[in-house]
């Protein structure tokens, strides 16, 4: 598989990504609308932004600046490995 390099598909894979997540939230609270279950939504969804956030631009700009990570499968080897 070549890499996805046009723009327009690029961002029409961030909104689906978008729209995933919003249909899956949305499902979720319909199953259990409570309060609760919203905070935690929310801050589940925080919480995993910033470990993206976290695994590819703190790493990369701070931590080891020679290393380039491709997806998550690719911080968790580097993880694992530099943990050693």
């Amino acid at each position: 598989m070549k890499d996805l390099s046009n723009p327009f598909w690029i961002k029409f894979k961030g909104l689906l990504f978008l729209c995933i997540g919003i249909v899956a939230v949305v499902l979720i609270f319909l199953d259990s609308p409570t309060l609760k279950t919203a905070g935690l939504l929310a801050v589940a969804t925080w919480s995993f932004c910033r470990a993206y956030y976290f695994a590819f631009y703190v790493i990369e700009k701070y931590v080891d600046p020679s290393y380039k990570f491709s997806g998550l499968i690719s911080f968790a080897r580097y993880f694992v490995s530099r943990r050693r």
